[in-house]
């Protein structure tokens, strides 16, 4: 017992420390390098008329904050959903999740001029929900519709889809400018009013998560299996998808689409802790957070002193390994 306490502790701190370093080297680096020191007297003895505190208040520590949760809340949906559908191939960016939100919030801008920050989120969960349904639904109507690939070229469709209609619409109404931050995820532009505002939701879709993790372990063996033992599929689906819609949807409203992050971070953690879904989705989500965030300061020194979109960074570990999946593992689930 007591060793395995030291375990855990000892666990906890190395978490602890490598969240402590990530703020700190993020916070620090930029167009603008701010020393540890500042950053420390930032924190303690703040000062509103010193210009750095004034970025590291306004704009660093926000940016920071919103990819640690960002990452955490998009690994923790696409381990859900691979868990969910058997489905190695699965995640909010290829399912059409992410781009129902995109192109809600499309809507909401074009319909909703000077929308305030609930509404947006609101506006991106009612999206997410939209894409996947629509995902769903017509994969249902197609002969093995559900199968891994099929599910992720569909996917792949209708997202492209709905994102085309959206930039359509985005040009018409002459509201491209507005809603580019959706399109480009800019983390760099984060609003602590919606980070604040989204809170309330991802305490909702973080404890819904928790509550099917073990219900999914159990369908990994096979939904027969999952039904012999008690399981109720049709409620664990739909609180499993929930929980999927409200985290992809907030992500979404805080920064735009930012892809891969649910399709890589899963798999990793798997390796390194197993099928236990109670465990994968923890994990997932220090993982993720931590995936998005040095993603995020390696996308500042890509082409210094121009940022790189967030996107690009993450594509190139994702793209190669979304084709390694789909020549290894594309025709069967999870």
């Amino acid at each position: 017992m007591c060793s395995w306490l030291i375990k855990k502790f000892t666990l906890a701190g190395f978490i602890l420390i490598l969240f402590a370093i990530t703020i700190a080297v993020s916070v620090s680096l930029g167009s603008k390098s701010i020393s540890y020191m500042t950053v420390w007297e930032s924190l303690f003895d703040y000062d509103a008329q010193n210009m750095d505190h004034l970025i590291i208040h306004t704009s660093r520590f926000p940016r920071v904050l919103g990819a640690l949760l960002i990452g955490g809340f998009l690994a923790v949906s696409g381990a859900l959903m691979q868990g969910l559908l058997r489905n190695y191939l699965a995640s909010p960016s290829i399912m059409g999740v992410s781009d129902g939100s995109v192109f809600v919030i499309t809507l909401c801008v074009i319909l909703l001029p000077g929308a305030s920050s609930k509404t947006l989120i609101i506006f991106s969960l009612i999206g997410s929900a939209l894409g996947a349904i629509l995902v769903f639904s017509i994969a249902r109507l197609l002969p093995n519709g559900m199968s891994p690939l099929t599910l992720a070229i569909l996917g792949t469709i209708i997202g492209t889809f709905l994102s085309g209609i959206s930039q359509a619409l985005a040009t018409y109404y002459q509201v491209s400018q507005n809603i580019s931050f959706w399109y480009n995820a800019r983390l760099h532009q984060m609003d602590p009013t919606l980070i604040k505002w989204t809170i309330p939701f991802a305490i909702a879709g973080l404890v819904l998560a928790a509550a099917v993790s073990r219900s999914i372990t159990t369908v990994a063996l096979g939904e027969e299996v999952a039904q012999g033992l008690g399981i109720n599929l049709v409620l664990m689906k739909v609180l499993t998808m929930l929980s999927v819609v409200i985290l992809t949807g907030i992500s979404v409203a805080m920064a735009g689409k930012i892809a891969f992050i649910g399709l890589v971070v899963p798999h990793i953690t798997r390796f390194l802790v197993g099928q236990n879904y109670r465990k994968i989705i923890f994990y997932a989500a220090i993982i993720g957070a931590l995936f998005l965030a040095w993603s995020d300061v390696i996308s500042r020194f890509l082409n210094y002193p121009f940022e790189t979109p967030i996107g690009v960074v993450t594509a190139l570990v994702g793209v190669p390994y979304f084709l390694y999946l789909i020549k290894t593992r594309g025709g069967k689930s999870a």
